[in-house]
């Protein structure tokens, strides 16, 4: 079982920055860089919403459209930790942020949904105030 916690989360202005991290532990974290990771968000009343996701092997990067050119997913390896940097944070950004991951291929597309992870973390809360 892999346990993933989230951390970073907090309140800032509109225009600012805030990094989270996701951090993995339990029995196969030692393996974690070779996990496809994902960040996804929900703000209140909305559906869930893909934000990132780096893939497993060649570590490449997907960002959703509404986040593109402002957040950036990265991973340590070495810390067993991926981070979502975003930048020029908007009011509309405020939603509890959740890092997942997977280590089994899978299409893009099921990463973007969500259906390829099957470890998920428990949120944590960024709010981006005006």
């Amino acid at each position: 079982q892999v346990q993933l916690v989230e951390s970073g989360g907090g309140l800032v202005q509109a225009g600012g920055s805030l990094r989270l991290s996701c951090a993995a532990s339990g029995r196969t974290f030692s393996t974690f860089s070779s996990a496809g990771v994902g960040w996804f968000r929900q703000a209140a009343g909305k559906e869930r919403e893909f934000v990132a996701t780096i893939t497993r092997k060649l570590g490449l990067t997907y960002y959703g459209d509404s986040v593109k050119g402002r957040f950036t997913i990265s991973r340590d390896n070495a810390k067993n930790t991926v981070y979502l940097q975003m930048n020029s944070l908007k009011p509309e950004d405020t939603a509890v942020y959740y890092c997942a991951a997977s280590y089994s291929p899978s299409s893009l597309a099921n990463y973007q949904s969500g259906s390829a992870f099957d470890y998920w973390g428990q949120g944590t809360q960024v709010t981006v105030s005006s």
